[in-house]
């Protein structure tokens, strides 16, 4: 097949044209020179001429016996050929079944510039170029042909989204070059890396404490943020960040502002630098000792509430801790939210400074009368009050007598007679009681009360009138120890049977002889007012009177009444009589032994010492 078109551009007749072939060489024909001119191979770029448009096909002459087509849109980012239009197209085939050969600008455009960038660009080069779009694993940069930046590559910290970068001129330096696959790696994180190790030297050589510098917020975090000073990351402490409160760093900074910050240490060793935002303006704790001197009343706003207490600014950077103990003087606070929120005004007293930790004391019940004052004065010893029944403990019983003032009812103010083993033996919680006060130590903030005063002390006339040494009476046996037997005479009024005192045997446990509940006859030995203590005997209470045995046998007219007075306080002697001791002395030393501790044991049953009851009730008020 002849050029046909190649003839008309010359405005050769082709018969002219064939006779000169024919005449020079008579083996080739016209057809045969026609189709001589440049190698076709598959592949290869070569030459051609726009000959016409035809719809949204560019016909090209490459000068092959046949035309090729490409389609218009290989030049939609340049203007449209026109006829005679010089271009380089890639021959993808041959004559495909409507004759023509298959042609494309596009890939011989990829082609050259492939073969520029290979010329031009090894691996460890710089380059610079757009990043058109975003592909699994990373982006597409195009630096004359399209090469990949891998996602892990795009920056030292991943970005949370990569697609940020579409449509940005970025630097690159080139990791890897494969030419049989025609694919290119790309690394924007390496260049960055190598630049800021670059100015990382530079900047240690440089940095010093007290410097002002820029820098970049590049990272926050919940205890402060990083900034770029061009190569090293500065962390920005939150408590460096301003004088005042902040609960979040980025209450005051975001990400990529710019900011200066004085350099406050500096680890050249380990590469670490703290920075401080505050530290640009001075200190309001310069002065405070002066402004805020101890003593004085302020009126601050509660910015945080915990449960040990509130924090209340009293200016811009400077905060003082109301304790919860420091709130009030009477109320028992469980939580200072009882008492105080955030944003609450509220008027305090500065209690303390300390400077050099930047703490402030404050109080609020300072600001008020303490009612422990009035106390002493309000109730004096004798004085008669009512109260509720707040707290029982195993010493005693708390009385709330008004609002945030307890007096302390001990056990062994409870009864004059009764043996009160605990306080809800005779009082409920929530109780309204009378009492009478006793004493008021208001440096301890300490009121001792007492109900068993509102009566007579039975122990000082009716006891001793109903009770005398020799009787015998009858009992109910209430407790067994291993000293001895306690006896109900009358309710509320116990006396101590001994162990010795049981039988006329030697007794090794109570609970030989007697049991709990028992009706015994016992015989009074001795009633001590002064320690309200009885001393019975069971053995003695069957032993037959001196006089009735010799009324007996003499019929009343024996011994005289002075001899047998005599004789009767000789066999009592040892403890029978009123003024002995409480026990036999036909055994003096044991017994003596077993007397001490017997009341060492009942003493133990029912006093507490000074230091228990000061201890529980500290704790009883904690409650």
């Amino acid at each position: 097949m002849v050029d046909r078109n190649l003839l008309r551009e010359f405005d050769v007749n082709e018969d002219e044209l064939a006779a000169v072939v024919t005449a020079e060489d008579g083996a080739k024909t016209l057809e045969h020179f026609l189709g001589e001119g440049q190698s076709f191979e598959i592949g290869t770029i070569v030459p051609g001429r726009v000959i016409e448009i035809v719809g949204d096909q560019v016909v090209v002459d490459v000068g092959y016996k046949s035309e090729g087509l490409v389609p218009l849109n290989e030049w939609e980012d340049e203007p449209a050929p026109v006829t005679g239009d010089e271009v380089e197209v890639l021959l993808e085939g041959m004559e495909d079944e409507t004759g023509e050969i298959v042609l494309s600008r596009k890939k011989a455009h990829r082609m050259r510039a492939w073969e520029m960038v290979i010329s031009k660009y090894h691996e460890g080069d710089v380059v610079k170029g757009k990043v058109t779009r975003k592909i699994k694993g990373g982006l597409l940069v195009d630096i004359g042909v399209n090469v990949f930046l891998p996602a892990s590559q795009v920056d030292i910290r991943r970005p949370s989204d990569i697609a940020d970068f579409i449509d940005q001129e970025i630097e690159c330096m080139i990791l890897k070059i494969d030419e049989s696959r025609r694919n290119i790696v790309v690394s924007r994180r390496k260049l960055i890396e190598i630049t800021r190790e670059q100015q990382k030297k530079q900047l240690l050589e440089e940095i010093a404490v007290g410097q002002v510098r820029k820098g970049t917020v590049k990272n926050i975090a919940d205890f402060g943020a990083f900034v770029d000073l061009g190569g090293i990351d500065g962390l920005l402490h939150i408590t460096d960040m301003s004088w005042g409160r902040i609960n979040h760093p980025s209450d005051m900074l975001k990400i990529d502002d710019q900011i200066e910050v004085m350099v406050l240490h500096v680890d050249k060793d380990r590469e670490k630098i703290a920075l401080g935002l505050k530290q640009k303006s001075a200190s309001p704790w310069e002065n405070v000792a002066d402004k805020y001197p101890v003593g004085t009343r302020v009126i601050g706003e509660v910015v945080n509430v915990m449960s040990y207490g509130a924090f209340v600014k009293l200016e811009e950077g400077i905060e003082g801790l109301v304790h919860i103990s420091e709130m009030s003087w009477t109320k028992r606070i469980n939580h200072p939210s009882e008492l105080v929120n955030t944003g609450d005004k509220i008027e305090v007293v500065v209690l303390g400074i300390n400077k050099d930790k930047q703490e402030i004391s404050l109080g609020m019940k300072q600001t008020q009368v303490n009612p422990w004052d009035q106390v002493a004065n309000k109730y004096p010893p004798g004085t008669m009050v009512e109260g509720t029944v707040r707290n029982l403990t195993n010493y005693g019983a708390f009385i709330e007598i008004e609002e945030g003032i307890d007096g302390l009812l001990h056990i062994s103010d409870m009864s004059w007679t009764r043996k009160i083993g605990h306080p809800n033996e005779v009082l409920e919680k929530g109780q309204r009681i009378s009492c009478q006060v006793l004493n008021v130590d208001q440096d301890r903030k300490r009121i001792a009360l007492g109900l068993k005063q509102l009566k007579e002390d039975p122990w000082e006339t009716d006891i001793p009138g109903r009770y005398e040494p020799n009787d015998v009476v009858k009992g109910k046996v209430t407790k067994l120890t291993n000293f001895g037997v306690f006896v109900e005479l009358e309710p509320g009024l116990e006396g101590l049977l001994h162990i010795s005192e049981l039988a006329d045997h030697k007794v090794d446990s109570p609970e030989e002889v007697v049991k709990v509940g028992d009706e015994i006859e016992v015989k009074i030995l001795r009633v001590d007012r002064g320690e309200r203590k009885i001393g019975l005997s069971r053995k003695k209470a069957h032993w037959t009177r001196p006089e009735d045995e010799e009324g007996e046998s003499t019929g009343g007219g024996g011994e005289s009444s002075e001899a047998a007075a005599l004789k009767e306080t000789k066999e009592l002697k040892g403890g029978l009589g009123g003024g002995g001791p409480l026990f036999s002395i036909s055994t003096p030393t044991v017994e003596t032994e077993t007397e001490t501790e017997t009341e060492t044991e009942v003493a133990t049953e029912t006093e507490t010492s000074e230091a228990e009851v000061e201890s529980e009730a500290k704790t009883s008020e904690e409650e």
